[in-house]
Protein backbone atom coordinates (compact mmCIF):
# COMPACT_ATOMS: atom_id res chain seq x y z
CA UNK A 1 0.00 0.00 0.00
CA UNK A 2 1.35 3.13 -0.83
CA UNK A 3 0.95 6.18 2.10
CA UNK A 4 1.66 9.57 0.71
CA UNK A 5 3.34 12.05 3.44
CA UNK A 6 2.43 15.33 4.20
CA UNK A 7 4.24 17.00 6.64
CA UNK A 8 3.22 19.91 8.84
CA UNK A 9 4.91 23.20 8.30
CA UNK A 10 5.40 23.93 11.51
CA UNK A 11 5.57 21.26 14.03
CA UNK A 12 4.01 22.01 17.71
CA UNK A 13 6.02 22.13 21.08
CA UNK A 14 5.84 18.70 22.76
CA UNK A 15 4.25 18.86 26.42
CA UNK A 16 5.65 18.27 29.35
CA UNK A 17 5.16 14.81 30.81
CA UNK A 18 3.79 15.89 34.36
CA UNK A 19 0.74 17.96 33.01
CA UNK A 20 -0.64 15.39 30.08
CA UNK A 21 -3.56 13.69 31.49
CA UNK A 22 -5.43 11.42 28.98
CA UNK A 23 -6.56 12.50 25.58
CA UNK A 24 -6.18 16.01 25.71
CA UNK A 25 -3.26 16.63 23.32
CA UNK A 26 -2.38 15.44 19.74
CA UNK A 27 0.10 14.98 17.78
CA UNK A 28 1.66 16.78 14.36
CA UNK A 29 0.02 14.26 11.76
CA UNK A 30 -3.00 11.91 11.32
CA UNK A 31 -3.45 8.96 8.98
CA UNK A 32 -6.58 9.13 6.45
CA UNK A 33 -7.77 6.43 3.97
CA UNK A 34 -11.21 6.58 2.11
CA UNK A 35 -13.12 3.38 1.19
CA UNK A 36 -15.94 2.73 -1.87
CA UNK A 37 -18.14 0.20 -2.36
CA UNK A 38 -16.75 -0.24 -5.91
CA UNK A 39 -13.28 1.24 -5.33
CA UNK A 40 -12.09 -0.28 -2.48
CA UNK A 41 -9.87 1.39 0.00
CA UNK A 42 -7.94 4.31 -1.48
CA UNK A 43 -5.73 7.90 -1.34
CA UNK A 44 -3.74 6.39 1.63
CA UNK A 45 -2.03 9.84 3.10
CA UNK A 46 -0.76 11.33 6.23
CA UNK A 47 -1.28 14.59 7.14
CA UNK A 48 -1.28 17.70 8.79
CA UNK A 49 -3.36 17.28 11.92
CA UNK A 50 -6.70 19.00 11.55
CA UNK A 51 -10.26 19.01 11.43
CA UNK A 52 -12.41 16.48 9.29
CA UNK A 53 -15.21 18.12 6.48
CA UNK A 54 -18.32 16.03 7.19
CA UNK A 55 -21.56 16.33 4.98
CA UNK A 56 -24.94 17.15 7.11
CA UNK A 57 -26.52 13.73 5.88
CA UNK A 58 -23.32 12.06 6.64
CA UNK A 59 -24.23 8.17 7.84
CA UNK A 60 -22.14 8.52 11.03
CA UNK A 61 -23.87 11.70 12.34
CA UNK A 62 -27.25 10.35 11.79
CA UNK A 63 -26.65 6.12 12.28
CA UNK A 64 -24.04 6.04 14.25
CA UNK A 65 -21.77 3.65 11.77
CA UNK A 66 -18.32 4.47 13.50
CA UNK A 67 -16.35 2.00 15.28
CA UNK A 68 -13.09 2.27 17.02
CA UNK A 69 -9.76 0.89 18.99
CA UNK A 70 -7.45 2.17 21.38
CA UNK A 71 -3.22 0.70 21.75
CA UNK A 72 -0.71 2.61 22.86
CA UNK A 73 3.50 3.09 22.07
CA UNK A 74 5.76 3.12 24.30
CA UNK A 75 9.35 4.19 24.65
CA UNK A 76 11.84 1.71 25.81
CA UNK A 77 14.68 2.58 28.04
CA UNK A 78 16.96 1.88 25.01
CA UNK A 79 15.03 4.76 23.51
CA UNK A 80 13.38 3.13 20.83
CA UNK A 81 9.57 2.67 20.77
CA UNK A 82 7.13 -0.52 20.68
CA UNK A 83 3.72 -1.51 19.99
CA UNK A 84 2.12 -4.17 22.24
CA UNK A 85 -0.08 -6.81 20.62
CA UNK A 86 -1.29 -4.24 17.31
CA UNK A 87 -2.60 -7.65 15.18
CA UNK A 88 -4.51 -7.80 18.26
CA UNK A 89 -6.79 -4.34 17.89
CA UNK A 90 -6.88 -5.01 13.96
CA UNK A 91 -8.35 -8.10 14.08
CA UNK A 92 -10.70 -6.32 16.94
CA UNK A 93 -11.82 -3.68 14.25
CA UNK A 94 -12.34 -5.56 11.86
CA UNK A 95 -15.16 -7.61 13.69
CA UNK A 96 -16.38 -4.64 15.05
CA UNK A 97 -16.53 -3.81 11.41
CA UNK A 98 -18.44 -6.65 10.36
CA UNK A 99 -21.15 -6.24 13.10
CA UNK A 100 -21.20 -2.51 11.97
CA UNK A 101 -21.76 -3.27 8.18
CA UNK A 102 -18.68 -1.42 7.69
CA UNK A 103 -16.10 -2.42 5.42
CA UNK A 104 -12.82 -4.56 6.48
CA UNK A 105 -9.01 -3.77 6.51
CA UNK A 106 -6.57 -5.82 5.32
CA UNK A 107 -4.50 -6.72 7.83
CA UNK A 108 -1.12 -6.04 6.42
CA UNK A 109 -2.44 -2.32 5.44
CA UNK A 110 -3.63 -2.02 8.71
CA UNK A 111 -0.50 -2.47 10.48
CA UNK A 112 1.51 -0.65 7.57
CA UNK A 113 -1.07 2.63 8.19
CA UNK A 114 -0.03 2.12 12.32
CA UNK A 115 3.69 1.39 11.45
CA UNK A 116 3.92 4.31 9.53
CA UNK A 117 1.66 7.02 11.30
CA UNK A 118 4.03 6.17 14.58
CA UNK A 119 7.48 6.20 12.93
CA UNK A 120 6.56 9.59 11.76
CA UNK A 121 5.16 10.29 15.49
CA UNK A 122 7.48 8.69 17.27
CA UNK A 123 9.44 11.79 18.92
CA UNK A 124 6.06 12.83 20.90
CA UNK A 125 6.00 9.18 22.51
CA UNK A 126 6.73 10.37 25.96
CA UNK A 127 9.73 8.61 28.32
CA UNK A 128 8.20 9.81 31.70
CA UNK A 129 7.46 6.93 34.15
CA UNK A 130 3.70 5.34 33.52
CA UNK A 131 3.42 7.69 30.15
CA UNK A 132 2.51 6.66 26.22
CA UNK A 133 2.12 7.71 23.12
CA UNK A 134 -2.09 6.76 23.09
CA UNK A 135 -3.26 5.71 19.64
CA UNK A 136 -7.14 5.91 18.49
CA UNK A 137 -8.04 4.34 15.20
CA UNK A 138 -11.53 5.28 13.97
CA UNK A 139 -13.67 4.47 11.20
CA UNK A 140 -16.83 5.67 10.11
CA UNK A 141 -19.50 5.77 7.47
CA UNK A 142 -20.15 8.68 5.13
CA UNK A 143 -22.41 8.53 2.72
CA UNK A 144 -24.58 11.35 2.06
CA UNK A 145 -27.82 10.67 2.10
CA UNK A 146 -30.24 9.53 4.88
CA UNK A 147 -31.05 6.46 3.68
CA UNK A 148 -30.88 3.25 6.03
CA UNK A 149 -28.28 0.48 4.72
CA UNK A 150 -24.57 -0.59 4.75
CA UNK A 151 -22.23 2.48 3.92
CA UNK A 152 -21.08 2.98 0.19
CA UNK A 153 -18.54 5.16 1.34
CA UNK A 154 -16.22 5.15 4.64
CA UNK A 155 -13.35 6.39 6.36
CA UNK A 156 -10.28 5.15 8.24
CA UNK A 157 -8.02 7.26 10.23
CA UNK A 158 -5.65 7.70 13.37
CA UNK A 159 -4.98 10.13 15.37
CA UNK A 160 -2.56 9.99 18.72
CA UNK A 161 -2.20 12.04 21.92
CA UNK A 162 0.46 11.31 24.38
CA UNK A 163 -0.80 10.43 27.97
CA UNK A 164 0.05 10.08 31.22
CA UNK A 165 -2.76 8.04 33.92
CA UNK A 166 -6.02 7.27 32.74
CA UNK A 167 -7.62 7.70 36.33
CA UNK A 168 -6.28 10.19 38.73
CA UNK A 169 -5.77 7.82 41.61
CA UNK A 170 -3.42 6.13 39.01
CA UNK A 171 -2.47 2.53 39.93
CA UNK A 172 -4.04 3.59 43.67
CA UNK A 173 -7.37 1.81 44.05
CA UNK A 174 -10.70 3.11 42.65
CA UNK A 175 -14.01 3.14 43.63
CA UNK A 176 -16.72 0.95 41.14
CA UNK A 177 -20.45 1.63 41.53
CA UNK A 178 -22.60 -1.68 40.57
CA UNK A 179 -25.64 -0.56 37.85
CA UNK A 180 -28.83 -1.65 38.61
CA UNK A 181 -30.94 0.53 36.26
CA UNK A 182 -29.60 0.96 32.73
CA UNK A 183 -27.88 -2.31 31.08
CA UNK A 184 -24.95 -1.40 28.74
CA UNK A 185 -25.45 -4.31 26.69
CA UNK A 186 -27.37 -7.58 25.15
CA UNK A 187 -26.23 -10.85 23.46
CA UNK A 188 -26.93 -9.96 19.89
CA UNK A 189 -26.69 -6.50 20.44
CA UNK A 190 -23.26 -4.40 19.54
CA UNK A 191 -21.81 -5.49 23.27
CA UNK A 192 -18.73 -6.50 21.77
CA UNK A 193 -17.88 -4.17 19.13
CA UNK A 194 -16.19 -0.94 20.13
CA UNK A 195 -18.43 1.16 18.74
CA UNK A 196 -19.30 4.64 19.75
CA UNK A 197 -22.81 4.43 20.78
CA UNK A 198 -22.17 1.29 23.90
CA UNK A 199 -19.96 4.40 25.38
CA UNK A 200 -22.90 7.02 24.82
CA UNK A 201 -25.28 4.75 26.18
CA UNK A 202 -23.11 4.69 29.07
CA UNK A 203 -22.54 8.16 30.02
CA UNK A 204 -26.17 8.64 32.13
CA UNK A 205 -24.98 5.62 34.75
CA UNK A 206 -21.32 6.63 34.67
CA UNK A 207 -22.44 10.31 35.40
CA UNK A 208 -24.94 8.77 38.68
CA UNK A 209 -21.83 7.21 39.64
CA UNK A 210 -19.65 9.92 39.61
CA UNK A 211 -21.72 11.91 41.44
CA UNK A 212 -21.55 9.79 44.22
CA UNK A 213 -18.38 9.72 44.22
CA UNK A 214 -17.03 6.56 42.29
CA UNK A 215 -14.87 6.45 39.08
CA UNK A 216 -16.78 3.61 37.09
CA UNK A 217 -20.28 1.46 36.93
CA UNK A 218 -19.99 -2.17 36.92
CA UNK A 219 -22.34 -3.40 34.60
CA UNK A 220 -24.87 -6.35 35.01
CA UNK A 221 -26.25 -8.64 32.33
CA UNK A 222 -29.06 -6.69 30.03
CA UNK A 223 -31.52 -9.87 30.29
CA UNK A 224 -31.58 -11.51 34.00
CA UNK A 225 -29.69 -8.04 35.70
CA UNK A 226 -28.25 -10.75 38.00
CA UNK A 227 -24.74 -11.62 36.07
CA UNK A 228 -21.14 -9.36 36.02
CA UNK A 229 -20.20 -8.10 32.82
CA UNK A 230 -17.42 -5.12 32.96
CA UNK A 231 -16.51 -2.20 33.83
CA UNK A 232 -17.28 1.32 32.44
CA UNK A 233 -14.21 1.47 30.17
CA UNK A 234 -12.73 -1.63 31.89
CA UNK A 235 -13.14 -5.77 31.51
CA UNK A 236 -12.84 -6.71 34.91
CA UNK A 237 -11.72 -9.60 37.33
CA UNK A 238 -11.72 -11.25 41.02
CA UNK A 239 -10.22 -13.31 43.11
CA UNK A 240 -12.47 -15.44 45.29
CA UNK A 241 -10.50 -17.86 47.37
CA UNK A 242 -7.82 -19.20 45.15
CA UNK A 243 -9.22 -19.02 41.20
CA UNK A 244 -9.49 -15.55 39.36
CA UNK A 245 -13.12 -15.49 37.52
CA UNK A 246 -13.54 -13.17 34.63
CA UNK A 247 -17.09 -12.60 32.80
CA UNK A 248 -17.14 -15.37 29.88
CA UNK A 249 -17.36 -13.14 26.66
CA UNK A 250 -21.38 -14.12 26.06
CA UNK A 251 -21.40 -11.52 23.03
CA UNK A 252 -22.27 -8.55 25.15
CA UNK A 253 -18.62 -7.96 26.35
CA UNK A 254 -15.70 -6.83 24.75
CA UNK A 255 -13.04 -8.72 24.19
CA UNK A 256 -10.32 -6.76 26.28
CA UNK A 257 -6.56 -7.08 24.54
CA UNK A 258 -5.67 -6.67 28.43
CA UNK A 259 -8.03 -8.93 29.12
CA UNK A 260 -6.69 -11.83 26.69
CA UNK A 261 -3.37 -10.87 28.25
CA UNK A 262 -3.72 -11.15 31.86
CA UNK A 263 -5.26 -14.18 31.43
CA UNK A 264 -2.24 -15.67 29.72
CA UNK A 265 0.26 -13.93 31.97
CA UNK A 266 -1.79 -15.82 35.11
CA UNK A 267 -2.05 -19.06 33.66
CA UNK A 268 1.62 -19.04 32.81
CA UNK A 269 2.25 -18.05 36.52
CA UNK A 270 0.07 -21.12 37.53
CA UNK A 271 -3.68 -19.44 38.39
CA UNK A 272 -6.75 -21.06 37.82
CA UNK A 273 -8.58 -18.49 35.62
CA UNK A 274 -12.25 -19.27 34.79
CA UNK A 275 -14.06 -17.87 32.44
CA UNK A 276 -17.71 -18.12 33.30
CA UNK A 277 -21.10 -16.63 34.53
CA UNK A 278 -20.56 -14.93 37.64
CA UNK A 279 -23.87 -13.69 39.22
CA UNK A 280 -24.07 -10.43 41.55
CA UNK A 281 -25.60 -12.79 44.49
CA UNK A 282 -21.90 -15.36 44.15
CA UNK A 283 -20.51 -11.84 43.75
CA UNK A 284 -22.12 -9.97 47.32
CA UNK A 285 -21.22 -13.84 49.32
CA UNK A 286 -17.85 -13.36 48.30
CA UNK A 287 -18.07 -9.95 49.68
CA UNK A 288 -19.89 -10.71 53.08
CA UNK A 289 -17.79 -13.51 53.94
CA UNK A 290 -14.32 -12.43 52.74
CA UNK A 291 -13.58 -15.23 50.20
CA UNK A 292 -13.28 -11.96 47.53
CA UNK A 293 -9.49 -11.47 48.06
CA UNK A 294 -8.73 -9.32 45.22
CA UNK A 295 -10.74 -7.64 42.22
CA UNK A 296 -8.91 -5.11 39.13
CA UNK A 297 -10.41 -3.63 35.75
CA UNK A 298 -7.84 -4.29 32.93
CA UNK A 299 -7.70 -2.47 29.97
CA UNK A 300 -5.32 -0.39 27.52
CA UNK A 301 -5.92 3.06 28.93
CA UNK A 302 -5.23 2.00 32.40
CA UNK A 303 -3.79 -1.42 31.88
CA UNK A 304 -4.78 -2.73 35.38
CA UNK A 305 -6.86 -0.98 37.43
CA UNK A 306 -7.57 -2.38 41.39
CA UNK A 307 -10.45 -1.82 42.63
CA UNK A 308 -10.68 -0.90 46.48
CA UNK A 309 -14.43 -0.49 46.85
CA UNK A 310 -17.51 -1.88 45.02
CA UNK A 311 -21.48 -0.38 46.26
CA UNK A 312 -24.27 -2.13 45.73
CA UNK A 313 -27.58 -0.76 46.47
CA UNK A 314 -25.94 1.86 48.44
CA UNK A 315 -24.32 -0.98 50.88
CA UNK A 316 -20.62 -0.10 50.80
CA UNK A 317 -17.70 -2.77 50.47
CA UNK A 318 -14.02 -2.81 50.77
CA UNK A 319 -11.60 -4.92 49.21
CA UNK A 320 -8.46 -5.94 50.36
CA UNK A 321 -8.61 -2.88 52.92
CA UNK A 322 -8.81 -0.66 50.07
CA UNK A 323 -5.30 -1.28 48.80
CA UNK A 324 -3.62 -2.88 45.83
CA UNK A 325 -3.13 -7.03 46.11
CA UNK A 326 -0.43 -8.95 45.15
CA UNK A 327 -2.08 -10.63 41.95
CA UNK A 328 -2.84 -7.18 40.90
CA UNK A 329 0.46 -6.14 41.42
CA UNK A 330 2.25 -8.79 39.69
CA UNK A 331 -0.20 -8.51 36.57
CA UNK A 332 0.43 -4.62 36.62
CA UNK A 333 4.05 -5.24 37.31
CA UNK A 334 4.38 -7.82 34.48
CA UNK A 335 2.09 -6.32 31.57
CA UNK A 336 3.93 -2.38 32.40
CA UNK A 337 7.57 -4.04 32.14
CA UNK A 338 6.96 -5.69 28.74
CA UNK A 339 4.87 -2.93 27.28
CA UNK A 340 7.78 -0.23 28.25
CA UNK A 341 11.00 -3.28 27.48
CA UNK A 342 11.76 -3.42 30.86
CA UNK A 343 11.04 -7.60 31.13
CA UNK A 344 12.21 -9.99 28.74
CA UNK A 345 8.66 -10.67 26.13
CA UNK A 346 8.69 -13.82 26.32
CA UNK A 347 4.97 -14.01 24.67
CA UNK A 348 6.15 -12.18 21.56
CA UNK A 349 3.73 -9.64 22.06
CA UNK A 350 5.84 -6.48 21.40
CA UNK A 351 5.95 -5.06 17.87
CA UNK A 352 9.55 -2.54 17.23
CA UNK A 353 8.71 0.71 15.30
CA UNK A 354 11.89 1.43 13.18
Amino acid sequence: MEIKITKAATLKEKPDSSALGFGKIFTDHMFIMDWNVDKGWYNARIVPFGNISLHPASTVLHYGSEIFEGLKAYRRADGKVQLFRPMENIRRMNNSAERLCLPQIPEEDALQALETFVSLEQDWTPSAEGTSLYLRPFMFGNDETLGVHAVHNATFAIIASPVGSYYKEGINPVKIMIEDEDVRAVRGGTGYAKCGGNYAASNRAGERAEKKGYSQVLWLDGVERKYIEEVGAMNVMFMINDEIVTPMLSGSILPGITRKSCIEVLKKAGYKVSERLLSVDELGEALENGSLKEAWGCGTAAVVSPIGELCYKDVKYTINNGEIGKVTQMLYDTLTGIQWGKLQDTFGWTYPIK
